[in-house]
């Protein structure tokens, strides 16, 4: 994932109500589903320090056969 695309641009401002800052909700639905998966992927990455290299951590899973009752 390229972090290129939210970096913050520091030369765009506009003034605003705090009223029109907190409308998180139209700024989201004026998003493409595509747009809003990539950013939840991007945040999430971001939290748990992921990278599209970083190797998956299979010892903190279990496999369960499923018993036929």
């Amino acid at each position: 994932m390229e972090d290129n695309n939210y970096r913050l641009d520091k030369t765009a401002f506009k003034a605003m109500t705090l009223e029109e800052a907190d409308d998180h909700v139209n700024y989201w639905n004026n998003k493409t589903e595509s747009e809003r998966l990539n950013a939840a992927c991007f945040i999430i990455n971001q939290i748990y320090g992921v990278t599209q290299f970083t190797k998956v951590d299979r010892t903190i899973t279990d496999k369960r056969k499923q018993s036929d009752k």
